[in-house]
């Protein structure tokens, strides 16, 4: 398998998990800069990673990626439905309605 080096020094071997270089990245560039990483930091270390890959390993990451982007995203839509759902309701700002005798 062909490995990616970090700009920490780190060698990732290019398997095709994302769960593995999302873990890198993690160790590699979140907790080495004490969870003081910009976004240019971490955009920075993914750039130079895609450009290490050959064509197929984009082509893989990419559609790993999007599998698990869309697995969130259901799982964050559905998170805010059941909230919805459980949460006690609001009262109106209407007038109340009529008693009547």
């Amino acid at each position: 398998m062909r490995k990616a080096r970090l700009s920490t020094g780190h060698e990732l071997l290019l398997d095709g998990e994302l769960l593995s270089v999302l873990e890198a990245l993690y160790r590699e560039v979140t907790l080495k800069h004490q969870l003081k990483v910009t976004f240019e930091d971490m955009m920075r270390e993914i750039t130079g990673i895609v450009g290490q890959m050959n064509e197929e390993e984009r082509k893989r990451y990419l559609v790993e990626s999007l599998f698990l982007n869309s697995v969130t995203y259901e799982n964050e839509m559905l998170d805010a439905y059941v909230r919805r759902l459980t949460s006690p309701r609001k009262k109106g700002r209407g007038r109340a309605p009529r008693k009547t005798a």
